[in-house]
């Protein structure tokens, strides 16, 4: 996972025998595919579990998106729900120093989730733009060591729940979308969110689509 991100601090520790990739782990896990695979099962069943537990007017607190990453996590990693202890950047791009993490995720609880939570928004467009703005900026605070980027698409998940849209399906963020995602996370830092909204509208109109060929059996 090292040729992902550099943790810049003794605590980024690797899983012996593991040459670096994985960061150490309670499965004593060594191997790329194994871990993709561990923790891509343990979100499929963290997704249900959350869903199953979050209320359509439930207004989202640091506190939840600690416990998210722990339901996710808590049985891969010690340190999963806790805010990470190491300043992590990605291509020369840094995140938010570690020191920081506690006040910019109250802060994060105060402004952005008390704008955007319960996201009760009837139009697409409303919609598009409380998932772009609240999804952007938690990956730019990049509160935890690892699975960020997944965290910040489960919380998507849940507040589209609560604006009545389907699961939402990120299966077309690859390729060209997917620089396009990375270049709308650049955007965001200086508050233009408009190309994190039109990702998000397509999103939702992908997954709209795949619910009505659902329905026509």
């Amino acid at each position: 996972m090292n040729n992902r991100y550099r943790a810049h601090d003794p605590e980024a520790e690797f899983e012996p025998g593991s040459r670096g990739r994985i960061l150490r782990n309670l499965r004593g896990v060594r191997s790329i595919r194994e871990m993709a695979h561990l923790e891509s099962e343990a979100l499929y069943a963290a997704t249900e579990q959350l869903i199953d537990e979050t209320q359509l007017e439930q207004r989202f607190s640091a506190a939840d998106i600690r416990h998210m990453h722990h339901v996710w996590l808590g049985g891969i990693y010690s340190w999963a729900g806790e805010y990470r202890q190491v300043n992590m950047g990605k291509d020369g791009f840094m995140f938010a120093a570690a020191n920081l993490l506690p006040g910019l995720m109250d802060g994060f609880e105060r402004g952005l989730s008390r704008q955007f939570t319960p996201c009760r928004f009837s139009t697409v467009e409303d919609q598009a733009h409380a998932l772009a703005v609240v999804h952007a900026e938690l990956i730019l605070i990049h509160p935890f060591r690892e699975g960020n980027g997944r965290c910040a698409r489960l919380l998507a998940v849940l507040m589209g729940l609560q604006a009545g849209l389907p699961v939402l399906n990120f299966g077309g963020i690859c390729g060209v979308e997917k620089q396009r995602y990375i270049g709308a996370i650049h955007a965001a830092l200086g508050n233009d969110y408009a190309l994190m909204t039109a990702i998000f509208r397509g999103i939702i109109a992908r997954t709209l689509r795949a619910q009505a060929r659902l329905s026509r059996g």
